[in-house]
């Protein structure tokens, strides 16, 4: 049974408020409605795909946080998931379903493997997914815990929370597309 103690409640954004009304900034408003309605989509090529699965179960239960609904669309989704080996032959797919997804996107890279190789230091595997598109939260572990990924989540969370809606428009945005040939 809950308790009063054990229930979270968040914080409303800052702003005028009274009887009948509350007022705050457009990018508060829309950074909590996004931050709180994630549609992932999971890009899962081994064993993290595997805690992945477990992190969706119902003991760990990432629907609590606004993420349980699972698009295996690119168009529909908002947030990549890239969990485990990424070969290089199969690194122009990955990078297609990016280019697909709407804005705004971002980017979760889930264990040793998508971040870095792993331990698969060979010409076949890219050595960490960043080389080919824009990663947000890196989600150490072989493979990680379900806990560190609904950790990654948290992280996005914050992120998107906090996020302009603006900041897409930026040159400093703009600029770390072009860096990946991205336009």
């Amino acid at each position: 049974m809950n308790t009063k103690e054990d229930i979270l409640i968040k914080p409303k954004p800052s702003g005028l408020e009274g009887p009948g009304f509350f007022a705050t900034s457009i990018d508060k408003a829309v950074g909590l409605a996004r931050a709180n309605s994630l549609w992932p989509l999971p890009f899962a090529t081994s064993c993290c795909g595997i805690e992945f699965m477990a992190t969706m179960g119902s003991h760990y239960d990432l629907g609590r946080f606004g993420a349980e609904r699972l698009s295996f669309s690119p168009r529909q989704a908002d947030l990549l998931m890239v969990m485990g080996t990424i070969a290089k032959k199969m690194g122009p797919i990955l990078r297609q379903v990016y280019e697909q997804m709407a804005e705004p996107k971002w980017v979760l890279s889930v264990g040793a493997c998508a971040s870095s190789g792993g331990i698969f230091d060979s010409y076949s595997v890219l050595q960490g997914i960043d080389r080919i598109i824009p990663v947000d939260v890196y989600v150490p572990g072989c493979p990680p815990r379900p806990e560190q990924i609904i950790d990654g989540i948290l992280k996005i969370q914050q992120l998107v929370e906090s996020e302009s809606i603006r900041r897409r428009d930026t040159p400093e945005y703009k600029a770390l597309l072009s860096k990946y040939g991205i336009e």
